[in-house]
Order: C-alpha cells, then structure tokens, then sequence
C-alpha cells in the first residue's frame, strides 16, 4: 500500500490483484471507507450468506448476466473476510487460495493420482470418507486421543446453515454410518407418526406453544427425511414451491383488481375460486 489518495489509475490492471487492492484501499485507516473500516467477520457475514443465495437465484433463474454479477459479489464477501484476517495477521487470500487448492487435489486422487473411480456414486463415498478423516485428524491435533475418539459422525455440521439443509446433512451423516431405513415406506411412515403427535398436541385441552413447536420441527425434519430419500433437494423444492404459491396468488390479486377489489374484501371461496382458475393455467 503506497501513501497517498488511491486514484482508479493506480490500482493494479488485473482483474484480482485490483480487486484486492481495493479492498485493501476501503479498509485502509487513512482513506479508506468508514463503514468498510467497522466491519468485522461477525457483521459482515450475514452479507455472505445473502449473497450466496443470490447466486443460487440468479441460477434458479437462469439468468447469467446476473450470475457474473452476483459471483462477483460473493467473490468480494472472500476477498473482505481475508483482508480482515490478514491484517490481524492470521492468514491472507493466498492462503485462503492455496489451502483451498491443495484440498481439491487431496480429495480427487482419482484426477491426480492413481486411485480409480469410474462413476460419480463412488467418488461422493471417496469424498466422504476423506472428509470423515480429515475431521479425525483435525480432532486428534486439537487435543488429545480422548478428542480423537469423541469424533462424532456429526462433527463439522455448521449450526448457521438453513434448518432444513442442516437436517438433510445431518441425516446423510446418520445414514453413514448404518443409521437409515433402508425403504422409503417406514421414512413415510415416521411422517404419519409426527403429524398424528402434532395432532394431539393441538387437539389437547390446553395447547403449549413449546410443546407445538417440538412436534411441527418433528414433522419437518421427518419430511427433510423423505426428501433425502427421493434424492430431492428440500430448500431446492420449498423454493419452488414458494415461487408457485406467489405466482397463483399475484393471479388472485390480478383478477380481483380487474373488478376493482382487493384480497380482503373477497371470501375465500372467491379466492380459492381464483386459485384453481391460476392451477388450471399452470
């Protein structure tokens, strides 16, 4: 970083290397931002995750002018989270880069060495397994052997993803190590099961809203459940089905302003009228 303003001449021409420098210039105590300057890893994480998903949309719809723009922006929430490391001297983006890279390489030994993996079923078992002994090895370097050994299949499962993402990888984790039905009768069964104990909670003489929302998380991560076994992505479906759910109702809202009213001066006769009018048209 050389003393004085930054000018956009001065910044670096390649396109990573000036967007490091910017970084580094928006974080710099002198001239750089005010607002980049206060941030920290904790409040500029929930940016992170946003952005994520607006990559995922951007992709859901197909729409690649704003997937580069979104990717730049997703690429930015890493270049921010290492400048703030690096100045507490913990690491940089190269190591960020590098780490990164030699992961790939360790976890594709079927690209770039000698194992063989014909189909994309055994390289997610190969994934895995690296994965289950990279945790064991990080384990038994954090502590002791008792650490190695309280390893659980669990471990690395980040508290902060989506509740739904969450429990569909806590359950391939489960399912790892033989904790699984093997059919997917029983996994429907065990959804019949929750909705019949979540009935009762709501049908009991005093209902407890604490108990209530025990039993509905039962039934949602009965229903993750089932999605992992119809090889279904539940966020990728809940998604979709929010779009849909808008989509009908924006056609409630459109016919009842053709006669000049609004959703709540209509029944919902009327609008469920409407809805199946939008249902037919899908």
């Amino acid at each position: 970083m050389t003393s004085g303003k930054p000018t956009p001449e001065s910044l670096p021409k390649e396109p990573l290397p000036r967007l490091l420098a910017v970084m580094a210039w928006l974080r710099d105590r002198q001239h750089g931002c005010p607002w980049d300057i206060d941030q920290t890893f904790r409040t500029i994480a929930p940016y992170t995750i946003e952005e994520a998903y607006e990559v995922a949309d951007a992709i859901e719809r197909d729409d690649l002018p704003a997937l580069k723009e979104e990717l730049g922006d997703l690429l930015l929430q890493v270049v921010y989270h290492s400048q703030i490391a690096s100045e507490a001297k913990a690491f940089g983006f190269d190591d960020v880069a590098a780490a990164i890279a030699d992961k790939m390489v360790d976890r594709h030994p079927h690209v770039f060495g000698d194992l063989d993996i014909k189909t994309a079923d055994a390289q997610t078992v190969s994934w895995e397994a690296r994965k289950a002994a990279e945790r064991a090895a990080k384990a038994a370097s954090d502590g002791s052997a008792a650490a190695e050994a309280s390893a659980g299949a669990l471990d690395g499962v980040a508290r902060a993803l989506p509740a739904l993402m969450r429990a569909e990888k806590i359950q391939k984790r489960a399912a790892r190590v033989g904790f699984d039905w093997a059919t997917i009768g029983p996994v429907i069964d065990k959804i019949e099961e929750e909705l019949h104990e979540l009935r009762a909670e709501l049908e009991a003489g005093k209902v407890e809203q604490a108990k209530v929302a025990d039993e509905l998380g039962d039934v949602l991560f009965a229903v993750a459940n089932l999605a992992r076994h119809c090889k279904v992505d539940p966020e990728v479906a809940l998604r979709a089905t929010n779009d849909k759910f808008e989509k009908r109702f924006r056609h409630i809202e459109r016919r009842l302003a053709e006669a000049g009213r609004k959703p709540a001066d209509a029944s919902l006769e009327e609008m469920e009228t409407l809805w199946q009018e939008a249902k037919s048209k899908a």
